[in-house]
C-alpha cells in the first residue's frame, strides 16, 4: 500500500532485499515530486541502511513501515518493524563486512534515533534539512580579465571572464611521466 498525501509518503513492504531497491526508487520519487532532489542520495542510503537492518535482524517477520515525512525545513524518514529490540551502535572491525549502516546513518543525518513502537515494535529515525545554505552570485566587480589571471594548480577553479560561470581546471594526465 502506497499513500501520498501533500507532504507525507507511507510504504509498506517486506524487508527483502529485491523490495529494499523498488523502496528506494520510490523514496527517489517522492522528493523529486516535493522538488528535494539534493537530498535524494542521503535519503535512499540512510533508508537502504534501515532496511538492510530489518532484513537482517528482526523477528518474527520481516514486514515493515517505511514513511518519509516533509515538516517545515526537515525531512523525517523512518522505518517501523514488529521486533521490540532496539539497535546497538557497535565499533566495527576495520575487516568487518557488516556493523556499520547505523553509524552512516548517524554521519549522513542531522538526526537519528529510535523509539518503542507499542509493546512489540520500534521505530527507527533519521533526519535531514531541506534547507541549504544561501548560495551568493558573484559580484560584478569580481571579474577578472586574461591579462590579470594569476597561474593556477591542478584543480584551482576561479571564476570565468564574464565573471557569471566557473572557470574548468586545467586537465592533467592519467599518465604516469
Amino acid at each position: 500500500m502506497i499513500s501520498y498525501p501533500s507532504r507525507h509518503c507511507t510504504v509498506e513492504l517486506q524487508a527483502l532485499p529485491s523490495r529494499i531497491g523498488q523502496v528506494r526508487r520510490i523514496v527517489s520519487a517522492q522528493l523529486r515530486y516535493w522538488h528535494l532532489d539534493p537530498l535524494i542520495d542521503r535519503a535512499s542510503l540512510g533508508v537502504t541502511e534501515l532496511l538492510s537492518n530489518v532484513h537482517r535482524h528482526a523477528q518474527p517477520d520481516k514486514t515493515c513501515t517505511v514513511e518519509i515525512e516533509l515538516l517545515l525545513d526537515r525531512l523525517t524518514v523512518s522505518v517501523r518493524d514488529g521486533d521490540p529490540r532496539m539497535p546497538v551502535v557497535d565499533d566495527a572491525e576495520p575487516l568487518a563486512t557488516c556493523g556499520r549502516g547505523l553509524a552512516m546513518v548517524a554521519a549522513m543525518s542531522e538526526s537519528w534515533g529510535v523509539r518503542p513502537d507499542g509493546e512489540s515494535g520500534k521505530v527507527v529515525w533519521f533526519t535531514l534539512p531541506t534547507s541549504a545554505p544561501a548560495v551568493t552570485a558573484p559580484s560584478i566587480h569580481a571579474r577578472h580579465t586574461v591579462l590579470d589571471k594569476p597561474a593556477r594548480r591542478f584543480a584551482e577553479v576561479g571564476a570565468s571572464a564574464d565573471g557569471l560561470r566557473p572557470d574548468h581546471a586545467p586537465a592533467r594526465s592519467a599518465v604516469a611521466g
